[in-house]
Parts: structure tokens; C-alpha cells; sequence
């Protein structure tokens, strides 16, 4: 791609030779382990290598487990310094597959999973209103509003107002005063509008009412130690402002009506977003919908717990039913109003389709999350696989789409759905 190509698409720098910029975990990745014929992982990992050819990512991580086993843990690409405005002086960092990653609208699995947990111990009942835990909440109409709908993008409050300025997103008491006063566009949860931000500082303040601690101590309790995380918290502390993969905002820049979808959705712009979620007051915030930092594998670590039934390591993290809870699906495939896709949810997750889901094809059995609509997080329990596909650039629309679906259609094909016999069943 030459230079003038690269900055009508707004594309990093791609070399020739691949395996230059490519981290490989030999040692976490384990086919034979896992009855895995290796073309199954190279016929993923070369869709992966396609989708970095694209050059709207200019870091790319992979973590992929099949039965329990490791079977693709790698990385491609910068963290930092091969962005579409870095100079080829730039110094560069190289993505590797411990390099956390900030998981963006991901985080909402987490964070509802934590909802979860909440009404496993007894402290929450998530047919209750907001209200019950937190009265405030009820001002301008809000009484009614749910934690599950809250949880399921149907809690009629999907966007702060417009004109607030950037800085209210990591200033806690000035968020909850705003959503407070907001009124919503509906409160008997009949209609889907994507809580792009606003739902996890809902979720977040119910949490820390209930239980006393703060939602990263509660994180840090129940999640993160018992699972052995390194990163996987909302933010980063100020140490280590320079350890994450830098964010880019690559691609054809969007035109109406697209660009209009996308300041529903992230209340900006997309060279914006870039802005903000590169500055240390974001990194350092807690955003319970959209600034949790992590590995590829971490976040598959986490799905994996899910498809054990809320299992890992030999430690019981939840119980089966609230993993069943979690990713049970709620309400029809409807018109998602604020991204204007048919989508399926449950309390929390993003749920696949049949015959082509926001998973791949024939994903029926499939739930997870993506963030920042290219990273891909989820487990499907038909094929007993858990994968986390995290890249640092964010293109709305381009030539990367085709490359994209490829590899979804790949991962569904590399792993077809088990005999009933075989699957996992942790719910539907």
C-alpha cells in the first residue's frame, strides 16, 4: 500500500514479512492437547494476518481456547508508534500477547457479570428498580427502570446529554447527578437503545451501595485474584500510563448517515473518541461500560470461566445458574435503535443468531461482547470455544469489513458445532 493510499485510509505502515511483527506463545498454545488438528489454528491465524495486512490495526492480540485448551495465544503488530500519523521516526513498541489492551464496550460483559454475582449473594434482586437501592434515581420518571432492563440496553437512558463536556466521564459525582435528572426516552423496557456509557455508571453505583466496597475492590474480590489476572481493571494506576496499546482511529472517515450512528453511539466523533481514550485521565478513570484493560487471554480466561459453569482453576467463581442467568436471552431479535442492527441480548451480553450472528454463522449458541465494534470477545458453548480478538485501531466502515467477516467465518468453520452429546450446557 503506498503512501498516498495509506492516508486516504488512514492505515498504518504493513512489512512484508509478517513474522518481523509477530509474538507467538508457543508454550500457551496447545492443540494436540485438545484433539486440535493444526490446520484448524492456521486457518484462523492466516484470516487474523489478513485482517493486519488491512492496516487499520495497527496492533492486533488473538487468545483462542477449544475445550479448555490454549490453542491460539499470539499477537501482531505496535502497541504504539505505526499509527496512520506516526512518522516512520516515530519509536515504535511492539504488540505482545502480555501488552493489556483497553476491551472498551467489552467491559459491559464483565461489569454486568458482577450485576450477577450481586444477586447470587443475596444483595440485589435484578427485577428491582434502580430506585429501591439508589432513590435519586427516580427523578424525572426513573422509578420504574430495572436493573435487568438496565442490564439488557431497554433502561430508556442510552446517552448523556449531548453538550456535556468530556471531562463529567471521570468525575463520578457529576455523572450520577446528570443521570439522575435525565429523563428517559422510555421506562416499560419495550424498546433497545445501546447503553454505550450510561448503563455501567448506573450498575456501578448500585454495586458500591450495596456492598460497601468500591466496584474495582469488588473486581479485584471476586474476579481478578481468584482468577490469577495480571491486568483486567477499570483503568490503569499512573505508573503504568505507558504499558497499554495505544488507540487509533483509522479508516475512511465516516459521512452521514453513518456518522451520525456514531455520535449516537459514542457521543463523538471518531477522531474524538480517538482523543479521549488516549488521554491519562480516561485511562486512569473508572468506566464501568467502557474502560476495562486487559489481555486477549485474560478476557478469554474470563468466558472460559463461564463456559465451566462458573468454574476455574479447581475455584468455583459463580454458580452455574447465574451463568445461566447471565446469558439467557431476553426479548426477541429486535432493532437495536441506537446502533440500528437487529440484535439479540440477555442481562448483559451480546447473544449470536442463526443463520449469521454478530458471532458468525450459525452462532445461536454464542454470547460475549464486542468493544468499540472491532474487538471481539465471546464463547459459544456449541463449539466448546472461547476466543478474544482485541485490536487497537477502530474503523468504522472500509476495505477491513471483508477481512473481518473472514475471520469470523473462519473461526465457525475451524470449530464446528459439537454432536449435542459433546456441547457444553450452560443454558441457551
Amino acid at each position: 500500500m503506498n503512501a498516498l493510499t495509506r492516508r486516504a485510509l488512514h492505515t498504518c505502515r504493513v512489512p512484508k514479512d509478517l513474522a518481523s511483527v509477530t509474538c507467538r506463545d508457543t508454550a500457551g498454545e496447545n492443540p494436540v492437547s485438545a484433539g486440535l488438528r493444526p490446520e484448524s489454528v492456521d486457518a484462523v491465524w492466516r484470516s487474523v494476518e489478513s485482517l493486519y495486512r488491512t492496516g487499520v490495526h495497527p496492533g492486533i492480540q488473538i487468545s483462542l481456547r477449544y475445550r479448555g485448551e490454549s490453542v491460539l495465544h499470539r499477537a501482531i503488530g505496535h502497541a504504539r508508534g505505526n499509527g496512520p500519523d506516526d512518522s516512520v521516526d516515530t519509536p515504535r513498541v511492539a504488540m505482545t500477547t502480555d501488552t493489556p489492551v483497553c476491551y472498551f464496550s467489552a467491559s459491559k460483559a464483565v461489569t454486568a457479570f458482577l450485576i450477577h454475582l450481586l444477586a447470587e449473594q443475596g444483595l440485589v434482586n435484578l427485577m428491582d428498580p434502580v430506585a429501591y437501592y439508589c432513590p435519586e434515581f427516580a427523578d424525572n420518571g426513573k422509578r420504574t427502570i430495572t436493573l435487568h432492563q438496565i442490564l439488557s440496553h431497554r433502561g430508556g437512558i442510552p446517552a448523556i446529554p449531548g453538550d456535556t463536556p468530556t471531562e463529567v466521564l471521570w468525575n463520578p459525582e457529576e455523572i450520577w447527578r446528570l443521570l439522575c435528572e435525565e429523563r428517559a426516552v422510555q421506562v416499560n423496557g419495550s424498546k433497545v437503545f445501546y447503553h454505550a456509557i450510561t448503563g455501567g455508571f448506573v450498575l456501578q453505583r448500585v454495586l458500591e451501595t450495596v456492598t460497601g466496597l468500591t466496584i474495582q475492590q469488588y473486581l479485584d474480590r471476586y474476579i481478578r485474584k481468584p482468577m490469577g489476572m495480571t491486568w483486567f481493571t477499570y483503568g490503569v494506576a499512573a505508573a503504568d500510563l505507558n504499558v497499554p496499546a495505544a488507540n487509533y482511529a483509522t479508516g475512511p472517515r465516516p459521512t452521514w448517515p453513518v456518522s451520525r450512528v456514531v455520535k449516537r453511539a459514542l457521543g463523538g466523533d471518531i477522531k474524538s473518541v480517538e482523543a479521549v481514550t488516549n488521554d491519562p485521565r480516561f485511562q486512569q478513570a473508572v468506566i464501568p461500560a467502557g474502560n476495562l484493560y486487559g489481555t486477549a487471554e485474560e478476557m478469554g480466561r474470563f468466558f472460559q470461566m463461564m463456559l465451566n459453569g462458573g468454574v476455574w482453576g479447581g475455584k468455583r467463581i459463580c454458580s452455574e445458574i447465574t451463568v445461566q442467568r447471565a446469558i439467557q436471552q431476553f426479548g426477541s431479535l429486535q432493532l437495536d435503535r441506537t446502533l440500528m442492527l437487529p440484535m439479540r441480548f440477555s442481562a448483559g451480553m451480546m447473544l449470536g443468531g442463526d443463520p449469521v450472528g454478530v458471532w458468525g454463522p450459525n452462532t445461536r449458541y454464542a454470547f460475549g461482547h464486542v468493544g468499540l465494534i472491532n474487538k471481539f470477545c465471546w464463547a459459544d458453548s456449541a463449539r466448546d470455544i472461547s476466543v478474544s480478538l482485541l485490536t487497537t485501531g477502530f474503523p468504522i466502515v472500509g476495505h477491513h469489513l471483508p477481512a473481518l467477516g473472514k475471520f469470523l467465518y473462519n473461526v465457525s468453520t475451524a470449530f464446528p458445532q459439537l454432536p449435542e452429546g459433546q456441547r457444553v450446557h450452560v443454558g441457551v
